[in-house]
């Protein structure tokens, strides 16, 4: 029991400090200033990842480009081997 009333008497505390720090924020919250400090931060935040996304599709879209014209080069020669082996056929008939 004594145990538990020191986890109680723990926890109230605990739960002071955190309703304390609430009002603080709240606080914070009504300066405009504040606000716009942070709308500002969280901008320039929404801003870097976007500028990473961007980065990122970047180079994806170099992968695909180059993997792109592996396969035009690979159709090339594909097109010549079949016109090889048409021919060869119409030989041999």
């Amino acid at each position: 029991v004594a145990a538990l009333q020191d986890e109680k008497n723990s926890l109230v505390s605990e739960n002071e400090i955190m309703n304390d720090r609430l009002e603080q924020l709240d606080d914070s919250l009504d300066d405009p200033n504040a606000v716009v400090t942070k709308k500002y931060f969280h901008a320039q935040l929404q801003l870097e990842q976007l500028q990473e996304e961007n980065f990122r599709l970047e180079a994806a879209k170099d992968d695909y480009r180059l993997h792109c014209e592996d396969l035009e080069k690979q159709l090339i020669e594909l097109q010549h081997r079949n016109n090889e082996l048409t021919s060869l056929a119409e030989e041999s008939r």
